[in-house]
């Protein structure tokens, strides 16, 4: 698994010292808002071992991040499969960072970094985004990154109740877009 750096953070491989941060930032409200309901340790701690066993059968998946400069550990980018009860397919690109972390262009740089990543050594012909329609945040790094929204791909996540949670945008962009 390739280890991945940008000017201030890292992107490597899951460490038994992440779990905790981990399972802190699955039970935070403020991050999980868009996501769904809270987790406990356990299923923080078994979301890690999914993690790095699609990395191991795959080839990419989710990085830890760090910054580089202090060690932190700060959430996680990287790759995955579009589930398949989704009504479209692909390879999704994603973040998801400590509320310390927020608002200082971490999300956007470990990003571009996943987006090079994608295209260069996977040569994936086309990366997605998807988040919940109330995900501003999300949905504007995801245009700081070149991926462009078409209104008629938006779709109702058919794993969520009727609800916030529901309504989701789809962002793309292609390698071709990129170079």
């Amino acid at each position: 698994m390739a280890e991945l750096r940008t000017d201030r953070l890292v992107l490597r491989r899951w460490r038994d010292s992440d779990l905790a941060p981990w399972a802190a930032m699955n039970a935070d409200p403020e991050v999980r808002e868009h996501l769904g309901d809270l987790l406990t340790r356990e299923q923080s701690d078994a979301s890690v071992s999914r993690f790095q066993a699609d990395f191991d059968q795959r080839g990419y998946g989710w990085w830890a991040v760090e910054v580089q400069a202090t060690g932190e550990f700060i959430g996680f980018a990287g790759l995955d499969d579009v589930d398949d009860d989704m009504p479209f397919t692909g390879v999704e690109i994603g973040w998801r960072l400590a509320r310390s972390a927020w608002g200082q262009g971490y999300a956007t740089e470990g990003a571009l970094t996943v987006l090079a990543h994608g295209f260069g050594a996977l040569e994936l012909p086309e990366i997605l985004a998807v988040t919940t329609a109330t995900n501003l945040r999300s949905q504007a790094v995801m245009r700081r990154i070149g991926m462009i929204r078409n209104p008629a791909d938006d779709f109702d996540d058919p794993t969520e109740p009727d609800g916030t949670l529901r309504p989701n945008v789809l962002y793309r962009i292609s390698r071709s877009a990129r170079t």
